[in-house]
């Protein structure tokens, strides 16, 4: 098969990501991908025959890509398509699901697993099972909103109750639904405990990676959501070493938006790129556990890195999104580093350094914290105390998602980035060290 300049992606998984499935492309090492995304948690929450909690993208193979090797995903630019959307804070509704809601949802009247799902009305009770007409969703919510944005998409606002019900009756229009997502637009619910607050629109990608090397519903595949799958009663149920086949591509990290670098590992052959989850803003942690999910267009670009390997991702955000400490070396900071440098008479050089951010997963934040100061040592090839001092005086730990995903930001000596050929994307992003 020919490799293509840019493939555009309209299609999209069943909520599961697997390796053994066909995967679009390929796409040319350095070529792009095109996508439009749909909404990412909530609908698909509420759309019993989705298995994963997410609906992302078909997998784009990427030519030249090998196991142990790792693939560049330059965000090019992140376009808001949905007029209004819905979110809010969860809870899962016992009796409708196998183990887990997110996965394995069960009518709770006909008792058939994932059935089809037809919408009758607006509000909580609206998605019917298609066989017995039992509301069958899996969630409820508990405090939550209906938001809509302005045309230029830089603010949003949340709806009452008029408003939010005239963008349940339209639901799929106003999220601008891609026309091959089955899911059932979470506007329907007409949410609107919040009236009239005001948000500023920043949009991101919670969901963007690669291909785990085993079948893993889409919003699992991560070090916290994944705890779910350890000795689960459905179909994806695994151990905690099986849950190293992750590739962390469930981020929730506001820091993937347009302009970021984010380099993924490469655990199948073409690695597998994907993305969804689009969201018009969250703070760090999303605390709610959901924020405002929307449809939208993405254009990326992906280089493969031989012989880069990586456990999880690594991020080189835009410069405005590092922690105060992290950022690039100022001329006038390496001039006063060099007066004292010379005043103390030292023979080792000063240092060299530009950032990156090493993401880190795991069933709470400490946990997390710690698998993301083990990622950056193994990489480069050095100590986890060392890795704990550079982070604490040249960077710092920051929350992507609440319970357990972080980033490990820190300035990263320059021969140890030539060493893992990542220097010139560092210097793409950050200039040139001073």
């Amino acid at each position: 098969m020919n490799s293509k300049e840019t493939v555009f992606v309209n299609k999209f998984t069943d909520g599961i990501l697997d390796p053994g499935k066909e995967m679009l492309g390929p796409v040319k090492d350095g070529g792009h991908i095109v996508a439009n995304t749909t909404p990412g948690c909530w609908g698909p929450m509420i759309t019993p025959c989705l298995k994963g909690g997410h609906e992302v993208t078909k997998p784009v193979f990427v030519e030249g890509a090998e196991v142990g090797d790792a693939v560049a995903i330059r965000i090019k630019s992140i376009r808001v398509t949905s007029i209004a959307t819905a979110s809010g804070n969860d809870a899962p509704v016992d009796g409708r699901f196998l183990g887990d809601p997110f996965v394995a949802v069960k009518c709770p009247e006909c008792g058939e697993m994932n059935p089809q799902t037809v919408i009758k009305g607006i509000g909580q009770d609206a998605i019917r099972c298609e066989n017995c007409d039992a509301d069958v969703t899996p969630f409820r919510f508990t405090n939550a909103y209906t938001m809509t944005f302005n045309d230029q998409k830089t603010v949003g606002i949340t709806l009452d109750k008029q408003g939010a019900e005239q963008v349940a009756h339209d639901g799929k229009s106003y999220m601008s639904t891609p026309e091959n997502s089955v899911q059932n637009p979470i506007v329907t619910f007409a949410p609107h405990d919040l009236v009239g607050a005001i948000a500023r629109v920043r949009p991101f990608l919670g969901q963007l990676g690669t291909t785990p090397s085993r079948p893993i519903p889409d919003s699992h595949n991560a070090g916290d959501f994944g705890q779910f799958l350890i000795g689960a009663p459905h179909d994806y149920g695994l151990t905690e070493d099986e849950l190293e086949d992750r590739t962390d591509g469930h981020m929730d990290i506001n820091r993937a938006r347009e302009g970021a670098i984010v380099i993924a590992p490469v655990k199948v052959e073409g690695g597998g790129v994907y993305l969804g989850d689009m969201h018009a803003m969250q703070g760090d942690g999303e605390i709610a556990g959901h924020t405002t999910d929307v449809s939208g267009i993405v254009t990326l670009q992906v280089n493969v890195i031989k012989g880069l390997k990586l456990e999880g991702p690594v991020i080189l955000p835009v410069e405005e999104d590092l922690p105060y400490l992290a950022k690039p070396i100022t001329k006038a900071e390496r001039e006063e580093a060099k007066r004292l440098h010379a005043g103390w008479s030292m023979q080792q050089p000063l240092e060299s350094s530009l950032p990156l951010s090493f993401v880190g997963t795991g069933a709470t934040l400490n946990d997390a914290t710690t698998n993301g100061l083990e990622r950056a040592a193994m990489v480069l090839g050095t100590s986890v105390p060392e890795v704990m001092n550079r982070a604490t005086v040249t960077g710092a730990i920051e929350i992507g998602r609440n319970p357990g995903v972080v980033t490990v930001t820190f300035l990263v000596p320059l021969h140890a980035l030539e060493k893992l050929k990542l220097s010139h994307f560092a210097m793409e992003q950050y200039g040139k060290p001073e």
